[in-house]
């Protein structure tokens, strides 16, 4: 009496089928995703690289400076320069080039996908559920099928991270475009607005606070999947905390970890503070 009936459902199989039907029908669109991704990050990776070590940290020192302050912007230097006395300079510019790439792709679906949401609310009640089981679902279970469709490698990392990074983004977009004032609204509409003149000059520019607000959660996000990523073969910091891991070396595992927290810190700060600018814009103009 105390044991479940045998009673089976069959929906992981289901899924594994239709996951089959798309690899074989849509191997053309993953390869064409494959190619674009990984021109990307070798892109961005080799631009990094090739900048001289001396002017990537002025630049942090500056970005710093100038979205935070005088000190901040010293700060950042100086981790971005512990992280180079720490070997993992070139793990660094992979995990950025990787963050940066999820990051943009996340942006260009994420914002229309939250403005569509906030126009539509039959597709924001599809799409809501949706977002649930991708924040709640647990990371390493992206990490199947993104082997599945593209190997191991950089490009698995980016769809792993772009499954996991892209809800905030698109909730806050959505939220901030349904955030505006009713009254600019009609005001706009009495001067004879189109649909779309009115998303571009007035809900979009007093929404940008908010949707900074996503971006920034959406490249935190991103950064937390380096060292799950890492399990599909991507290069960076988070292979190197793998390593540690494998080796139990608690020197590497430190150093790699301690230059990710550094990382996390200064693009959180940098983000806030391009948020914080855009609002004090906002605040000014309106």
């Amino acid at each position: 009496m105390g044991n479940f009936p045998d009673i089976r459902t069959q929906i992981g199989d289901y899924v594994d089928q239709f996951v089959s039907f798309l690899d074989t029908s849509l191997e053309g669109f993953f390869d064409f995703i494959f190619f674009i991704s990984s021109r990307t990050i070798n892109g961005i990776a080799d631009f990094l690289m090739w900048m001289p070590w001396w002017l990537f940290i002025i630049l942090i020192i500056l970005m710093g400076w100038y979205f935070k302050s005088v000190v901040s912007g010293v700060l950042y230097g100086l981790f971005i320069f512990l992280i180079g006395t720490f070997g993992l300079w070139e793990d660094m510019m992979t995990t950025i080039s990787i963050i940066i790439t999820a990051v943009i792709i996340c942006l260009i679906i994420g914002i229309p996908l939250g403005v569509w949401m906030a126009f539509s609310k039959g597709f924001s009640t599809v799409m809501r559920p949706l977002l649930d089981a991708m924040q709640t679902m647990p990371s390493f279970v992206y990490l199947i099928p993104a082997i599945f469709f593209f190997g191991l490698g950089n490009v698995s990392a980016i769809f792993a991270t772009l499954i996991y990074a892209l809800p905030p983004v698109i909730r806050l977009t959505e939220l901030a475009i349904r955030g505006v004032d009713k009254e600019v609204i009609e005001s706009a509409q009495s001067f004879g607005s189109s649909n779309w003149q009115m998303l571009k000059k007035v809900q979009l520019p007093q929404a940008l606070p908010t949707i900074m607000a996503g971006v920034n959660q959406t490249t935190m996000m991103a950064l937390a999947m380096v060292v799950i990523a890492s399990m599909v073969g991507a290069s960076g910091l988070g292979e190197q905390v793998l390593v540690a891991i494998n080796r139990i070396d608690i020197a590497l595992g430190f150093e790699a970890g301690i230059s990710i927290v550094f990382l996390a810190i200064i693009i959180d700060r940098i983000t806030n503070g391009v948020a914080g600018k855009f609002q004090k814009h906002g605040g000014a103009t309106e």
